[in-house]
């Protein structure tokens, strides 16, 4: 390696001896913490640690039990939509869910496919663990519980609930305890396959506006206290009874009424009763009585006076035409516009009556009626036609009618014909063909009858 050579510096251009050489100046005290080189470095430390921050927290978030600190409406909303097994499981969710489904104010059990042991442990727990207030408390199954039924009836009443729904339709009927009618605050009941015995103590359901009682028994006595006593009913359904022989329904709120079962009276007083439907399932207890002079259709429907809707099934109308007959009501059903009938067309007695009602309905538009069949009634006698009943109506407002179960007899033609010439506003009758006769010959005078509506379509369905 060639060693460089050694020049000699000109004597002006001499480096500077260590004394002699100027000395870096070293930013020190406030002149370093003025510089503009700290202030970066500061603000860039604290923009890192606000990120860190940021960061730490939303790590902080996402490692968060979110179930556990849901607020108890949301955590109220969620157990309302599941059943009450499923939401007995929410408490093995964490500590806050352990006790949770214990204040859910609905309470809906169905025993389903459980096992009748495990459906009775299900329902001793929920009403003997259950911590808040039930509002609406439903239970419904297909097995026998008559041993438990009265327990789990007083643990229900203790919590006051306002809605009660009880569906046990498996074995005979069950006694309904005198705990539950001793809840005041109820507002709405449906019982099905139950006995109705009412206590002595009873003062009534004051706030009870929803009333459904199926499959059940009684006396005239009880059901009538129970529903007098329930001053502020709006809704009334007796489906399917027994044990009751006269029933008087008086009830001045009442606007929706369902009654069907066997009966051999009926007095209604319900002045704001908007829709009804009325069905009466035997025939025997209707027998006309000679020289009656009472007046079923007064009776039953007198009070009426805003009826809006009115249906009358089964034997219901032959009940009403056993009496006197008025061709005029003391009450004018102004409001009523839909009819729906079920009416044995070869009974005079019952044409009749329904006439009647038609007349005391000016404002009626619909009119369904459905043709009793003979077969139901065994009735071997020869049909009684109407042509020569002095019948004159004016159905001014009709609009649309139908007769299902039409069977091609003549009493049905000639109330066809009745119907036709009373309706000036008729725009469609529908017939529903049921006949096994030949019907080419039907149809012809049925297509023939003359119409006092020019826009009256005739139909006939097969």
């Amino acid at each position: 390696i060639r060693r460089a050579a050694f020049v000699p510096c000109p004597s002006g251009l001499r480096a500077p001896s260590r004394r002699q050489r100027p000395r870096p100046q070293r930013a020190g005290g406030a002149a370093f913490l003025r510089s503009p080189a700290l202030r970066q470095f500061n603000m860039d430390s604290e923009a890192m640690s606000t990120c860190k921050k940021a960061r730490a927290e939303a790590a902080s978030v996402v490692s968060t039990d979110r179930l556990s600190n849901l607020p108890p409406e949301i955590k109220g909303d969620i157990l309302s939509r599941l059943n009450v097994e499923e939401a007995v499981r929410t408490s093995t969710l964490s500590s806050t869910w352990r006790d949770a489904w214990t204040d859910m104010p609905v309470i809906s059990l169905c025993d389903g496919n459980l096992a009748r042991t495990k459906f009775v442990t299900l329902v001793d727990m929920v009403l003997l663990l259950h911590k808040g207030t039930i509002e609406e408390f439903d239970i419904s199954g297909n097995k026998n519980y008559h041993d438990e039924f009265g327990r789990w009836m007083i643990m229900l009443s203790r919590k006051s609930p306002k809605s009660v729904i009880i569906k046990l339709n498996s074995g005979p009927r069950y006694k309904i305890p005198s705990c539950l009618f001793s809840i005041g605050d109820l507002e709405y009941l449906h019982l099905e396959n139950c006995i109705i015995s009412l206590p002595r103590a009873f003062q009534g359901f004051k706030s009870l506006t929803d009333l459904t009682l199926k499959l059940f028994s009684s006396t005239d006595k009880d059901i009538q206290n129970l529903i007098s006593f329930c001053p502020a009913l709006t809704d009334l359904i007796l489906d399917s009874f027994e044990g009751i022989n006269r029933l008087n329904i008086k009830a001045p709120k009442l606007d929706y009424l369902y009654v069907e079962g066997d009966f051999e009276d009926i007095k209604l007083d319900a002045p704001n009763l908007e829709v009804a439907f009325l069905s009466l399932d035997k025939a025997y207890q209707s027998v006309p009585i000679a020289h009656d002079k009472e007046s079923y259709v007064k009776q039953s429907l007198g009070s009426l006076s805003v009826i809006e809707t009115l249906t009358i099934n089964g034997f219901f109308l032959k009940y009403l035409s056993k009496g006197c007959i008025h061709t005029k009501l003391p009450a004018v059903f102004t409001h009523l516009e839909s009819v729906r009938i079920m009416i044995c067309l070869w009974d005079q007695r019952q044409v009749l009556t329904a006439c009647s009602l038609f007349q005391n309905a000016p404002n009626l538009k619909k009119l369904e009626m459905w043709s009793f069949p003979w077969s139901i009634l065994g009735r071997d006698e020869d049909q009684v036609g109407i042509q020569g009943l002095n019948l004159q109506l004016q159905m001014d407002h009709l609009v649309m009618a139908s007769v299902n179960h039409f069977g091609g007899l003549d009493c049905e033609v000639d109330f066809v014909a009745k119907l036709l010439s009373w309706a000036p506003a008729l725009e469609e009758l529908k017939i529903d063909w049921k006949g096994e006769m030949e019907c080419s010959m039907v149809l012809a005078k049925l297509l023939a009858l003359p119409r006092a509506s020019t826009r009256a379509k005739v139909i006939v369905t097969f």
